[in-house]
């Protein structure tokens, strides 16, 4: 049976700029960066409070992921956040283009979205 999500896989384009991104604007641990020879690609595996949440890879000429219209698959990353208006600030201040924030319909909470380098879209859910 399940037990939990182990970990998101997501392919960049540019390898620095998403290290960069992930771990300098969302914080994110390396835990271990592997660069495997024969896929001529790194793989960058990044913690979330000391839990493994995204295995980060890179490979040579990745094809462009639709994010606009709304394609079938994954649709983006989602993080909790306890403040969204202090994550807003935060990312704001590391240049970060941030959508206006909605609320859901459902229950009621806040929540915002950014592209990573990529046009990953990455959502902040208020608690």
């Amino acid at each position: 049976m399940l037990k939990g999500i182990h970990h998101i896989a997501v392919i960049c384009s540019n390898y620095e700029a998403s290290k960069r991104f992930y771990t300098d604007i969302l914080g994110l641990k390396v835990v271990r960066e592997t660069y495997r020879e024969a896929r001529k690609s790194y793989k960058l595996d990044l913690s979330l409070n000391g839990k493994y949440v995204i295995e980060l890879f890179s490979f040579p000429s990745p094809p462009s992921r639709p994010s606009q219209p709304e394609a079938v698959g994954l649709r983006h990353l989602a993080f909790e956040v306890d403040n969204l208006e202090h994550m807003i600030q935060y990312l704001e201040q590391k240049n970060v283009s941030v959508e206006p924030v909605r609320t859901d319909e459902l229950t009621q909470k806040r929540f915002t979205f950014i592209a990573d380098p990529d046009d990953l879209p990455i959502e902040f859910y208020e608690k």
